[in-house]
């Protein structure tokens, strides 16, 4: 009970931090997601032992959390929830790749660590720019821009559709479950018999939500197009918003900021 009432004021706290008011925000959806798009690619781009060439990328969920007044510790959060399934997979890269790739005095290290902590890293910075999207944008406003970007209609409303009711089935569980407690006389623990019941009842009563839903928005004259009151334009401020960045990110991805850093410190020390 308490999971599912944590998980629904997560996606609400998401919903407040995309109504602010800075320059960010005011920005098209569409200029945020294609530079969102083109920094998960830059990421992704890397070959595997690649490391300290990410760290320059850290820049950009830094610079629009403080653009943003994004709350670092709430999106830190969100982040760490989502590590330990990347460490289930990344774990077996060193039983598998034992190639020696540095040696530290008596201590060396293999391929797959190093593999291991740039899928780490990877995985902490494409996920924090998807919650920084979502904190900045709203997915509302997400899937309206990924449509004018081209995606199918029937798709994007698909999308739209889970996210919005997704809180209609989490408020659903959450009153069976409540009434599961109510009637268990202080026993813990779901039976495989209580456990059935209350998903097929769940079921049942998310099908019948679901239907009246239908109704309602046909008598509404839903037609599967969302009309927004104020339509924001993709002018100058977007153009630069996406050339500025984009830039950004090739010239890190082309160029080892680190090892570029590392040169100049030793020439002016030389």
């Amino acid at each position: 009970m308490r999971y599912i009432d944590g998980a629904v004021r997560d996606f609400k706290d998401l919903d407040l931090l995309a109504t602010g008011e800075t320059t960010i925000h005011r920005l098209d959806a569409r200029a945020k997601v294609v530079v969102t798009l083109v920094f998960i690619l830059s990421v992704l781009s890397f070959g595997k032992y690649e490391v300290a060439a990410l760290f320059p990328f850290f820049i950009y969920p830094a610079v629009m959390m403080a653009l943003g007044n994004l709350p670092a510790g709430y999106i830190a959060k969100k982040i760490v929830f989502v590590i330990p399934f990347v460490l289930a997979v990344a774990i077996f890269n060193p039983l598998v790749d034992g190639q020696l790739m540095i040696q530290l005095g008596p201590f060396g290290i293999t391929g797959g660590w190093v593999s291991c902590a740039s899928i780490i890293i990877r995985s902490i910075l494409t996920v924090g720019a998807a919650i920084i999207l979502v904190s900045l944008t709203g997915f509302t406003g997400i899937c309206r821009a990924l449509e004018q970007l081209g995606m199918p209609q029937a798709f994007a409303v698909q999308l739209l559709f889970l996210y919005r009711y997704i809180f209609v089935l989490t408020e659903e569980g959450g009153r069976a479950s409540r009434a599961r407690e109510l009637r268990s006389c202080g026993k813990k623990g779901l039976s495989l018999a209580s456990y059935t019941s209350l998903v097929s009842h769940l079921l049942l009563r998310t099908w019948e939500r679901a239907e009246r839903i239908h109704i309602a928005m046909l008598a509404r004259g839903f037609t599967g197009e969302f009309h927004t009151i104020h339509p924001k334009r993709f002018g100058g401020k977007e153009i630069s918003f996406v050339i500025a960045w984009s830039a950004i990110f090739i010239f890190i991805r082309l160029q080892d900021i680190p090892q570029l850093i590392g040169t100049t410190v030793m020439r002016m020390i030389s």
